[in-house]
């Protein structure tokens, strides 16, 4: 975390459930997270990574993040994880939705299956997440639901349609179950990022073209990194935005 970053104190002790922690944006969240001294767990498929994350923070001398190796099309999986966090480190007070992939695809290609895991790896485990974690955040007086969506449907970008409407679909899920849960004060809001220079984006697709599209249409010419929206994911965690819930905050230096 650089010196500048703004410390939120009600995040200290508190519970944190993320997907996808293991690389990329949800690497960044966990690593965010764990300094402002939150107790989290995350689940990731991939093994190798989610582990040296782990032994990285704790190397820093901060506790280590939980590590639970899942595979969120596996709802059962997803739903013991978030139980066994419970037991472990106490009822979860923010939910990060992080996990997605992006893959591209043409519409004739599309089976019925490859639509179906494309619904279960961007959209269906944010639901049944949040399913889980509502009665420990009831129990324990409130929390936040940090759904991720994307620009990719708002910009009207094309190459994979299953992605896309998934991603769309978030948003309709963050506006319902801010609806449903408001009275239990428990919030739920949508991080929207633009095109985030993780490593799998830079090796898969920014090339010249992709340079040129920054440059002409992004407000800031600054590319975005992970940590860019890992600090909006903890202000939407945090008290600080306490009647902030049901809104998409888009992270995307101005492209959309």
């Amino acid at each position: 975390m650089r010196t500048q970053d703004a410390i939120y104190p009600s995040l200290r002790d508190r519970v944190v459930f993320v997907t996808g922690g293991g690389m990329g944006i949800g690497e960044s969240i966990v690593e965010h997270f764990c300094a402002q001294s939150a107790k989290v767990a995350f689940v990731d498929i991939a093994d190798e990574p989610s582990r040296a994350l782990a032994a990285r923070i704790s190397a820093t001398g901060r506790p280590a993040p939980l590590f639970i190796q899942c595979d969120l099309r596996d709802i059962a999986a997803l739903q013991a994880a978030i139980e066994r966090t419970r037991r472990e480190l106490g009822p979860i007070r923010v939910l990060v939705n992080n996990a997605a992939n992006d893959d591209r695809h043409k519409v004739e290609n599309v089976t019925v299956d490859y639509w179906d895991d494309r619904m279960a790896v961007n959209l269906r485990h944010q639901f049944f997440a949040a399913q889980a974690v509502i009665p420990q955040m009831k129990a324990a007086g409130g929390g936040s639901i940090v759904n991720f969506g994307s620009v990719s449907w708002i910009n009207g970008e094309g190459g994979y349609p299953a992605y896309t409407a998934a991603k769309a679909a978030v948003h309709g899920l963050t506006r319902g179950l801010a609806r449903d849960f408001g009275p239990d004060q428990i919030r739920v809001n949508t991080v929207v990022p633009g095109w985030v220079m993780t490593e799998r984006q830079v090796r898969l697709w920014l090339d010249e073209a992709g340079e040129r599209q920054i440059a002409e249409n992004q407000c800031l010419k600054e590319k975005l990194y992970p940590p860019d929206i890992a600090r909006m994911v903890l202000f939407l965690a945090a008290d600080d935005s306490r009647m902030c819930t049901a809104q998409n905050f888009v992270v995307d230096a101005g492209w959309s």
